[in-house]
């Protein structure tokens, strides 16, 4: 995100954190995963992306540089988006 983005300053204490210990973090409302989870759970390999050459409006790519880091991940989600919209 970028700092224009950021309405307000976060509060946590991120020093704090960085030099708390293993041991003190609280993971009482985490749930246990038990041998049932593991032998249902399922290894899914996202799918590889096509790399492809597109023409786009300067302006529209220049927006996306200029708003986003990783602007071709952005505009994938706008794509994806998109199609979800419009399936039938």
């Amino acid at each position: 995100m970028k700092a224009k983005n950021t309405i307000r300053e976060s509060r946590t204490d991120w020093n704090m954190l960085k030099e708390m210990p293993d041991s003190e973090i609280d993971v009482s409302d985490i749930p246990k995963l038990d041998k049932s989870f593991f032998s249902r759970a399922q290894v899914r390999m996202p799918k590889r992306k096509k790399a492809v050459s597109l023409r786009l409006d300067p302006d529209v790519l220049d927006w996306f540089k200029h708003e986003e880091k990783q602007y071709q991940t952005k505009i994938n989600a706008v794509l994806r988006a998109y199609v979800e919209a419009h399936q039938h």
